[in-house]
Order: structure tokens, then C-alpha cells, then sequence
């Protein structure tokens, strides 16, 4: 049987590169393969990464240029231009994948914009880590990145995530976790749970479990480390079947007609629709 010959990769292409969270030994051989074959090594801290080489025993001929947040909109179009003229051009962070809160996504997006091949090394994840080891529901969740850093704009971020039913997973810094986890519980709700994962994959790593007034409590003598919180989603709502129906004889009495008034307050409750426009035809009748 003749069998498809796979077309061979690119050489000139962004390859987004996930760098060790902590443990060197995450470094899968593909990176390794990428790294001693780059043309052009664009790395968050040049420093950070030159000892992230030597801890991996690699060696590299790539050229290395600084990519971080302060020269990433000027850096952006030598880099295409570089993958356009035949390089391959490396990305990688301090840790983890490269463009999740860290420097990649101008670079992703100006280079889809010119047509040019994008592709990455998977690996380690402190996401996808904190995520698994929280205890808490894998099934559906949402990644909100660093928090906004003055209280009043924090705290309009968790109002809006407060109805979110989805885990939720943070990054944040370790001076400000135990006044970010004090925020939580005033709004998400004290007895929500969560879990606090700090230095993942490294020597001192440690998961802290509870509701998040306790691990507030806990935070306030002091955190080191790089930490990720994740938070259980907002549970279900509870919902009163006489008050839903109320709700929507109040919106008839206003002049909306019955079937969009139930379908309306059937989404915004979450009482099933067939359910509420029989409990409003009932509750009629028991008036008649």
C-alpha cells in the first residue's frame, strides 16, 4: 500500500517556544532540536535565557535579541522581515509559552498578517498545571492573566468575573496575593473555593486548598515565589419558581407579551422556558 510522503516543515517560521516552568528537566527534545537550529533566538530576558542554556547543557549559533514588553512593538517588524528573508525565528519567555501573558502575540499576529508560517513547541504550562493539580473543575475554565494592579479597577475586573461559572485561573505577584485573595472573598464570596499554587514544578512547590478567606488569612503573613491562583466558578444560582413567574406577569402587566416575557426571565434565571410559561398558565388558572 503507498503511503502520503508528509510535506516537510518550513524552515523560515516564528516558532513559539515553551521554556521550563521551573525544572529544567521539562525541556522536551524539540526544544532542545529548535534551539541549536534557530537563526534568530528573540528571548524575554537574554540574561535569564543564556543561564536556561547552560542549565540545559545547549549551545546555539543563533543570533540573540531581547523581546519583552518594552521594545516588542519596535523589535516586531525586523523579526518578520527576518522570518520573510529565509530565518527561523525562536520565541521564548522567562518560562512557559511564549504570547500568554508574555511577549509573542504582536509577533503571531503581524506574521499571519504577511502570510508567513507560525508554529510552536508545546510544553510546560503554568496554566494548565495550576489547573490540574487545584482539585478543582477541569472541564470548562477561563484564563484572565495578571489581574489590574490598583484596587479599584481590580475589583471591577472580580465584579464582572463574580457570575462567571467557568474555574478561573490568575497569575499574580506575590506582594500583592494576600490584598488580591482579600478582594476575592469580599466579592466572589468567602466560601468559594481555590487554590494557591506557588513555584510549580520547583523545589519549593506548594498547593494551598481551602476557601478563599482562609487562604486570604494565610497570604497576609507573607508569599514568595511565582504564583497561580485558580477559583472555582459561581455556582448555580438559585432560583425562587413563584418570584420567576412573578417576574414575568409584572412584564405582561408592563405590555410585553407572555412568550417573550417568559422566554426572557427563563434566560435570565435559568429556569427552563416550557417550565415557567406552564407555571405562569397555572398560577392563571388558580387566580380564575
Amino acid at each position: 500500500m503507498a503511503h502520503d510522503t508528509p510535506p516537510e516543515r518550513p524552515h523560515a517560521a516564528v516558532v513559539l517556544a515553551a521554556t521550563p516552568i521551573g525544572d529544567a528537566g521539562d525541556a522536551s527534545p524539540r526544544l532542545l532540536a529548535e534551539l541549536a537550529g534557530a537563526d534568530v533566538i528573540a528571548a524575554e530576558d537574554t540574561r535569564r535565557f543564556r543561564a536556561l542554556l547552560d542549565r540545559l547543557g545547549v549551545s546555539t549559533g543563533a543570533r540573540l535579541v531581547s523581546y519583552f514588553e518594552g521594545n516588542e512593538a519596535a523589535r516586531t517588524a525586523e523579526l518578520v522581515s527576518a522570518v520573510g528573508s529565509g530565518s527561523r525565528v525562536l520565541v521564548v519567555t522567562d518560562a512557559g509559552m511564549p504570547s500568554v501573558s508574555d511577549p509573542g502575540y504582536r509577533l503571531v499576529t503581524a506574521a499571519v498578517a504577511a502570510g508567513l508560517p507560525v508554529t510552536a513547541v508545546p510544553g510546560p504550562s503554568a496554566v494548565l498545571t495550576a489547573l490540574a493539580v487545584s482539585g478543582l473543575p477541569v472541564d470548562r475554565f477561563c484564563f484572565e492573566g495578571f489581574l489590574p494592579r490598583r484596587a479599584g479597577e481590580r475589583d471591577r475586573a472580580l465584579r464582572a468575573l463574580a457570575d462567571e461559572p467557568r474555574t478561573l485561573i490568575l497569575f499574580e505577584a506575590p506582594h500583592r496575593l494576600a490584598a488580591t485573595l482579600t478582594a476575592m472573598a469580599e466579592t466572589l464570596g468567602p466560601d468559594r473555593p481555590a487554590a494557591v499554587c506557588r513555584e510549580l514544578t520547583k523545589t519549593w512547590e506548594e498547593v494551598r486548598r481551602g476557601p478563599l478567606s482562609a487562604l486570604a488569612a494565610w497570604a497576609a503573613d507573607g508569599v514568595r515565589g511565582e504564583i497561580t491562583v485558580v477559583v472555582g466558578g459561581a455556582p448555580p444560582a438559585v432560583v425562587d419558581p413563584d418570584a420567576a413567574v412573578a417576574e414575568v406577569e409584572t412584564a405582561v402587566a408592563g405590555g410585553e407579551r407572555l412568550k417573550p416575557a417568559v422566554t426572557a426571565v427563563a434566560e435570565r434565571t435559568g429556569v427552563a422556558r416550557n417550565e415557567l410559561y406552564e407555571a405562569v398558565l397555572a398560577a392563571r388558572r388558580a387566580r380564575a
